[in-house]
């Protein structure tokens, strides 16, 4: 599908949890000036936020001497995100499913899930250190 994308931003971070949401904060705001939905801009900001959360926490165990990059391009139908920790990474399908009765009261997958559903694709690199994100409206 192509795309003529009207906001492209690349974001290179330490990794704390206010930068993240600052990084998070800028992506929404242009999505309203693009004049998305509110469901559509929740949807986003609900996976966004994870990624970036996980890239600072998981990926790189909140060390400040590691970086995040975030790279997003926005059209008026299309969000397109890129998250990048320095971490050794992980294999999502190793995640335990958080829907089955043995994980239900157990932390952990529910992120993952929810990027799942909230986003049109989502893809990791083969070292799990990298995720894309895309959000495609009807």
């Amino acid at each position: 599908m192509q795309s003529s994308w009207t906001w492209v931003k690349n974001h290179d971070i330490i990794s704390r949890l206010d930068n993240g949401q600052r990084v998070v904060q800028e992506i929404i705001h242009a999505l309203r000036c693009h004049e998305w939905k509110q469901d559509d801009v929740f949807a986003v900001h609900l996976a966004l936020e994870e990624a970036v959360v996980n890239a600072i926490r998981h990926g790189n165990g909140l060390d400040p001497a590691k970086r995040v990059r975030v790279e997003t391009k926005i059209s008026a139908q299309r969000c397109w995100i890129q998250v990048e920790d320095e971490g050794s990474g992980f294999d999502p399908r190793e995640v335990p499913d958080c829907t089955a009765n043995e994980n239900l009261e157990k932390p952990g997958g529910r992120g993952l899930l929810l990027m799942q559903n909230f986003m049109s694709s989502v893809e990791y690199n083969e070292a799990g250190n990298r995720v894309v994100m895309e959000k495609v409206l009807d």
